[in-house]
């Protein structure tokens, strides 16, 4: 195992960011892509370098015999039939958020899985952006003192467009709440190391997409929300997101308020959608009860990992600990139950959204 093969099954914006970061790595190569649009499959293996095999269907990479792990970023709806036939392998497999976009088909894979050694982990990235990564650290420190509400707010671009539009459709995504938000839902849990009982959900689609229409269908997810979790051990957990609000300084807020403190992480945007040419760090701040002065501190982030992908770095230490699980031993940081979780509570919102009534889990 000195050199490990990658295979990428996907090879749209995250497929070439997770190519540009698995490099980074060492001791690895980004040996095969598929995909079926020939663009981006012909652009992926440029980014890969000379000797990346091209593939239109992910079977026949599969019976290449070109890897030794295999990361998943097809659009979400494909996620199902890939990982049927990925996990009859035993190969290592990292697959992209949203596991699928129903909760049957994230517990068939569930099942699927069922007895197998070789690791599956979920991407879910955002656990490793720096600022998230400080903040959890203060949490689990005590310096906030019990845990009793946590607030994660994004304003950010709209949707980005894909190969098909398949983005523009619930059908595709699972809805905004589950492709876009399973990232801070898997957050709340992690953070709160409790489970979530109940959903409460508000938003629409008010500015984006209204007069998009693709194949006589018009776009239908949703561009805001505004989503409460109550988990059962007390804490609170609130999620804001506007899918309009380009030109925010920071795009991720995240507060964590205990008996004691309170502390902040502040996450910059992907530099190329900024409007302007300000250095935009990441920080953090500490809020002691009892009107004691504020503490602040950058949370600074190799440039080569800021310009290498979207995340704030976090692909990158995703992809390391991924690959010393594969070489090491150990389980996944981010199991399918976990990935599971985070599209139940994203499907309970999009439901609450639609009947009004909060959902039970």
């Amino acid at each position: 195992m000195s050199l490990l093969r990658y295979a990428i099954i996907g090879s749209g914006m995250m497929g070439h960011e997770h190519i540009r970061f698995i490099h980074m790595l060492g001791g690895t190569t980004v040996s095969a892509v598929a995909d079926p649009d020939e663009g981006m499959r012909n652009l992926a293996c440029e980014i890969a370098g000379s000797g990346t095999k091209a593939f239109a269907d992910y079977k026949e990479l599969l019976s290449s015999g070109l890897a030794d792990v295999l990361v998943v970023a097809s659009p979400n709806h494909t996620h199902v039939d890939v990982m049927e036939d990925i996990l009859a392998t035993n190969l290592p497999i990292l697959i992209e958020k949203p596991l699928c976009t129903t909760l049957e088909d994230c517990r068939k894979v569930e099942a699927l899985a069922e007895g197998r050694t070789a690791p599956v982990w979920v991407a879910m990235e955002y656990r490793y952006m720096p600022p998230v990564a400080a903040l959890m650290e203060e949490i689990d420190n005590g310096t906030i003192g019990d845990l009793k509400s946590l607030t994660i707010r994004e304003h950010r671009y709209p949707f980005l467009e894909k190969v098909g539009d398949w983005n523009r459709f619930s059908k595709n995504t699972g809805g905004t709440l589950v492709e876009k938000c399973c990232h801070f839902f898997d957050l709340m849990c992690l953070i709160t190391k409790s489970n979530p009982v109940r959903v409460y959900a508000s938003g629409g689609q008010d500015v984006n997409h209204l007069n998009e229409i693709y194949d006589g269908r018009r776009s239908d997810i949703i561009d805001n929300a505004m989503v409460i979790v109550d988990f059962d051990n007390g804490v609170r957990g609130l999620l804001e997101l506007c899918m309009f609000a380009d030109g925010t300084y920071y795009q991720e807020h995240i507060s964590a308020v205990g008996d004691q403190a309170k502390v902040e992480a502040l996450v910059p945007g992907p530099s190329r959608f900024w409007s302007d040419t300000s250095e935009r760090e990441a920080q953090i701040i500490v809020s002691p009860r009892l009107s004691k002065l504020p503490e602040q501190r950058p949370v600074p982030v190799d440039e080569t990992l800021l310009s290498a992908g979207d995340h704030h770095g976090s692909t990158y230490y995703q992809h390391l600990y991924f690959n010393r699980t594969i070489r090491e031993g150990g389980k996944p940081d981010v199991t399918l139950k976990d990935g599971t979780r985070a599209v139940e509570i994203g499907t309970a919102a999009e439901l609450s959204i639609r009947t009004h009534q909060p959902v039970l889990l």
